[in-house]
């Protein structure tokens, strides 16, 4: 039976590979101990690949049974399985299934964690994050003229310490000479997008890069990183670049406009599958965040982000949308030309 599991899952795998990849679904902020709603509503759209953005479990432990077994219930679990037998699944790391809420190249048992994260997505013994530190990753699709790239960044492994801000509603500040990525993974990336053919690049971040407003985790802790990852983009223009986020347990999309850049720059941002802002556990907290690059609305329902592809024209067109429950859409769908 588990034999044929495999033959299945790398059956579907090759699938995608091969085939233009129209339908991705993707999400962030899954507790394992709660309601898992969104797993069959993906299933539903009928995704080609899955991604998942970080805090897949939330382990925030240095006891590394404890983190195998909520990984475990996770994957066990009737929906997710479903999931698994419809696409590929994919994804990287953010704090609480790093281990370490908040946490950075500092974590003690981020080696450790690797091994369960590793475990938990079935990463082939021959995949080269077996053999260099951190979770990164990229994953190609597509045949001539309609290939996706996805780039799965790593922005807990390698990063410096964050400063806590003094200043009430705020819980961090910049910290101005810090660094998100290492130079390895720097290297890395460039090279990935460095006269890449893809004609779509997806960019997984397990936090948000474009929205720079808010007081909580954000690529702007760090703003040399983030010029940084702009200059790259600027330097090399891969085509049709998406980066999507999670982290924030609300959904949103987010616009800038980049010198150097022919298209605006896009972030669509999706979590939590399991949770997100309530009167009860946020009632603390603005419902209506700043964020100067926000188009259409600021959602707080439990939701995951699909991205659509058409190919049919001589240049792709993407599709944004926020997903819900019984197949909500929670808001207007953005159009990428």
């Amino acid at each position: 039976m588990k034999l044929r599991l495999i033959f299945v899952l790398a059956f579907v795998a090759w699938c995608a590979g091969a085939q233009p990849i129209t339908r991705i679904a993707f999400g962030s902020c899954s507790n394992e101990e709660l309601d898992f709603e969104m797993w069959s509503d993906m299933v539903q759209q009928q995704p080609q690949l899955c991604i998942l953005l970080g805090d897949n479990i939330y382990g925030d432990t240095h006891d590394m049974a404890s983190m195998r077994r909520q990984y475990d219930l996770q994957k066990n679990m009737p929906s997710y399985q479903a999931l698994m037998k419809q696409c590929p699944i994919i994804g990287t790391w953010d704090d609480h299934d790093y281990g370490q809420n908040d946490g950075g190249k500092f974590y003690a048992k981020k080696k450790e964690s690797k091994i369960e994260f590793m475990r938990f997505l079935d990463i082939p013994e021959s995949d080269p994050m077996r053999t260099r530190e951190g979770v990164y990753s990229v994953h190609n699709y597509g045949t001539p003229g309609k290939k996706v790239k996805v780039i799965l960044l790593d922005l807990r492994t390698f990063r410096d310490t964050t400063i806590r801000s003094t200043v009430k509603g705020r819980r961090y500040e910049p910290n101005p000479d810090g660094d998100m990525m290492g130079e390895a993974q720097w290297t890395w990336f460039e090279n990935e997008i460095r006269n890449s053919d893809a004609d779509v690049h997806i960019i997984g971040s397990g936090i948000q890069l474009v929205s720079n407003d808010h007081a909580f985790e954000k690529w702007g802790n760090f703003p040399k990183s983030r010029q940084r990852m702009l200059d790259l983009l600027t330097r090399h223009k891969p085509k049709n670049p998406l980066f999507i986020s999670g982290d924030r347990h609300i959904a949103e999309i987010s616009r800038m406009n980049v010198e150097g850049l022919p298209k605006p720059l896009y972030d669509f941002t999706s979590s939590g599958l399991t949770h997100t802002w309530d009167s009860k556990t946020w009632n603390d907290m603005p419902i209506n965040e700043p964020n100067q690059n926000r188009i259409g609305k600021l959602i707080i329902e439990k939701n995951f982000g699909m991205i659509l592809i058409d190919w049919s024209g001589p240049s792709p067109v993407i599709r944004l949308e926020v997903r819900g429950k019984n197949n909500a859409i929670w808001d207007e769908p953005v159009i990428i030309k």
